[in-house]
């Protein structure tokens, strides 16, 4: 039995897509209602600080984010920078550009390293940072690619996940199911799990994939759609499904939050209405997540209670939080990043990295709190 959670994703062509901002909907339109909360002075509890800085290209995408392999870093860029980062010292071991804009990045085990074209080309690097090989994925792809266990891994446009042999190329399986008319565009990653693929399908379903042969292992409902139009219908898991020793959580757009008990089979242990288009972290006494107007809630990670929420960063388009030492982090849409008492949600420190909006995920490491930047860059930072 396995575990499972996460994505959202786009269908090109015959399916509508709804942008990150969903200004369709009127979310951070023109009204009062949706401008973003101004900040507010306070009292800082901690200092976050600039531990290094290190420029890999240019721009930044929802398809984008760092991976963490041991001690050092994989990032990739829009422009078709890929760069391998030592994690303690910010110092580039290689830096590669790929001869065509990219959608999606950077997958790696630390051998080889995983991209994707805007024209859907899968682009392997080898442990040098030189081509390893290039294969086309069905569609476009807009989630960053896992690798591990001998397969690259994407989950392309029209609902397909595909491996690739990690050596050669060549495709070995492919798994698709039926999708929405609508689905979502939002930060959505997939995760490997002892031997599993562990990803989301629009509509709000969990799959659990054998990484080697294809064979689906588990499947899991985050929500259900509601509503009587396909704009209502809209549900996606969004985030990366999120994994604490026999507990796993993952969330929503106009779903839920919903955390799964893997030794019991990975049945439900519980869940709670909650619509987000960013993701949760979670430690051993909360699951924390913004919602889609960005109030940020604790839930008690034994039964779903709402600990507290934080409301002083309203509407201002938060990114998928990272819970490191005794603070949750959280970027926002001009490059600020917020830490928030994990305890009681108070503000403990403020700082500005800078490169406009940030739209990759935070990320928890040894060091610090891992930021890609809105203009291609990595920033490690530190909590004082």
């Amino acid at each position: 039995m396995r575990a499972s959670f996460a994505e959202r994703l786009v269908r090109a062509g015959a399916v509508v897509l709804l942008s990150f901002s969903l200004a369709g909907c009127g979310l951070f339109g023109g009204d009062d209602r949706y401008k973003p909360t101004p900040l507010a002075s306070f009292l800082p509890g901690l200092t976050a600080q600039v531990d290094w800085k290190t420029q890999i290209g240019s721009g930044s995408g929802l398809g984008f984010a760092p991976t963490v392999v041991e001690s050092t870093v994989f990032a990739a860029t829009p422009d078709g920078a890929v760069a391998k980062i030592d994690l303690q010292t910010g110092g580039v071991v290689w830096r590669t550009l790929v001869d065509k804009r990219l959608s999606a990045g950077a997958g790696s085990d630390g051998k080889v390293t995983a991209v994707v074209t805007r024209e859907g080309t899968v682009v392997a690097l080898d442990e040098t940072g030189q081509v390893k090989w290039r294969a086309q994925a069905t569609s476009d792809v807009s989630v960053p690619p896992i690798v591990g266990y001998g397969v690259v891994v994407v989950r392309s446009g029209d609902y397909r996940i595909q491996a690739f042999n990690a050596e050669t190329g060549d495709r070995i399986w492919s798994v698709q199911r039926p999708g929405p008319a609508l689905a979502l565009r939002a930060p959505a990653r997939m995760v490997m799990l002892e031997g599993l693929v562990v990803t989301a399908i629009p509509g709000g379903k969990l799959l659990g994939i054998n990484a080697v042969s294809g064979d689906i292992q588990w499947e899991g409902i985050v929500a259900v759609a509601k509503g009587s139009t396909d704009l209502e219908r809209v549900i996606d898991v969004v985030g990366a499904p999120v994994i604490l020793g026999q507990v796993m959580c993952a969330v929503s757009y106009q779903g839920r939050i919903v955390c799964f008990d893997i030794a019991a089979g990975g049945r439900p242990a519980w869940f709670k209405d909650f619509s987000s288009l960013a993701g949760l972290a979670l430690n051993a006494q909360y699951v924390y997540a913004p919602n889609q107007t960005d109030v940020v809630s604790a839930l008690k990670i034994q039964d779903g209670s709402v600990a507290w929420t934080q409301e002083a960063l309203q509407n201002r388009k938060l990114t998928g939080p990272a819970a490191f030492g005794a603070a949750v982090a959280l970027g926002d849409f001009e490059g600020v990043v917020h830490f928030l008492a994990q305890e009681d949600g108070r503000m403990l420190a403020r700082t500005s990295v800078g490169g406009g909006a940030i739209r990759s995920p935070l990320l928890s490491t040894p060091q610090g709190v891992l930021v890609q930047t809105g203009d291609g860059a990595l920033v490690m930072l530190a909590l004082k």
